[in-house]
């Protein structure tokens, strides 16, 4: 298995790296995913705002975003599957809302993020059901009491 998980925790937030790294590997395991690479970047409420904007029309800030790719990186020969982006301010309130920890939030959000970069989607009642189905058993395989709404 070669997965190559690069997070970058930019201005937003510290001292996340190994979290969402693990957050992140353990979505592609449960996944049955070998060989991938992504990015998980921490960005503030003004570059997620900014984002969110510029690709989905929305003038708010949000907790996450997904970017999905799927093309092959030229370093690697791996399927570079997107980027993740977070928002730890955003998520902060979402985890007061749910009443556990920044990097529970934070860890929900990447595994989400990636499930998300993996075709899975909640717009739908079936593939919602699907999706949190994934994400309970991912968090749960963390150790995390953190559950999908």
């Amino acid at each position: 298995m070669t997965l190559q998980i690069l997070v970058e925790p930019g201005q937003a937030g510290t001292g996340f790296s190994q979290a969402l790294r693990a957050a992140a590997e353990a979505t592609l395991q449960d996944q049955g995913v070998e060989e991938a690479g992504l990015t998980v970047v921490l960005v503030d409420e003004a570059e997620i705002s900014a984002l969110n904007f510029q690709f989905a029309g929305m003038n708010e800030p949000t907790d996450v975003l997904s970017f999905p790719d799927g093309e092959l990186d030229p370093d690697s020969s791996q399927v570079y599957l997107g980027d993740v982006i977070v928002c730890p301010p955003i998520a902060l309130a979402g985890a007061a809302r749910g009443h556990h920890t920044l990097l529970d939030e934070l860890t929900l959000l990447t595994v989400h993020g990636v499930l998300h970069l993996l075709n899975h989607d909640h717009d739908r009642e079936d593939d919602r059901a699907r999706m949190w189905e994934a994400q309970t058993r991912i968090m749960r395989r963390l150790g995390s009491p953190v559950q999908p709404p």
